[in-house]
């Protein structure tokens, strides 16, 4: 049988060789970061984030019911995408490696916050900040759906892309 990538036999279709379909997917690198209403902030890394609607603008993501930011989420009405670029894999393995509950992820990172206390990443590429209008959990994730209240490119870049525990600029993908 041939052997295609580091993980993945190809003609294997089924059983737990399903997910190392899944494993194929790339996606963008982003950092979610969220407040509570008792004030309490978090980041975390993420690769599942998408659009979902143009008109208005919307934006899904997904959080795992055992990450901090998931606490935090479900009392909080606004959360940022942080989009990083080339080069800001430190940043990702900041927010992605570490719990918010061991450790404040932004004491000695830069940040900013919005208008609505919501802290974002003035060195990532860009950031989209949302309102959120929907949830719903499914599996072992919680899905939001946010309306955009405001986005801003930060820097002139290119977005970092992720698949399966490794990063790719855009000449490797």
């Amino acid at each position: 049988m041939e052997y295609n990538y580091r993980f993945l036999w190809v003609g294997e279709t089924v059983g737990h060789y399903l997910e190392r379909a899944v494993w194929c997917i790339t996606t963008g690198v982003y950092v979610i970061t969220t407040k509570d209403k008792k004030g309490r902030m978090n980041g975390m890394g993420a690769a599942w984030v998408n659009r979902v609607s143009e008109e208005p603008p919307m934006v899904v993501i997904t959080v795992w019911e055992n990450n901090y930011t998931y606490e935090l989420i479900q009392d909080a009405d606004y959360f940022v995408v942080n989009i990083l670029m080339e080069g800001q894999q430190d940043i990702a393995r900041h927010f992605g490696r570490q719990s918010g509950r061991d450790v404040d992820k932004f004491k000695d990172i830069d940040y900013k916050v919005t208008e609505h206390g919501i802290p974002y990443l003035p060195q990532a590429l860009a950031f989209i900040e949302c309102e959120i209008i929907f949830r719903k959990k499914f599996g072992d994730h919680m899905m939001l759906v946010g309306k955009v209240i405001r986005e801003e490119v930060l820097h002139e870049g290119i977005p970092l892309v992720y698949k399966h525990e490794d990063y790719f600029n855009e000449e490797r993908v």
